[in-house]
């Protein structure tokens, strides 16, 4: 999964009666592991590495001119 600033990520929940959580790739920190910083739909802000199969990214859609 490659990521850059912009993308949105979506991370499914571990737990059946919590909802996943979505937010904007603000800065790729670091690429192996990966570590995001990531703003929160919440308006919260924090550092962020995926496990495996936990996180997908949704690619930024490019702005028309």
């Amino acid at each position: 999964m490659t990521a850059q600033a912009g993308d949105l990520i979506v991370v499914e929940s571990e737990r059946a009666a919590q909802p996943g959580r979505r937010g904007v790739i603000e800065e790729v920190l670091h690429e192996e592991p990966q570590r995001f910083r990531i703003r929160w739909d919440d308006g919260h802000t924090s550092i962020f590495t995926p496990s495996a199969g936990s996180a997908r990214i949704e690619k930024r859609k490019a702005r028309k001119a």
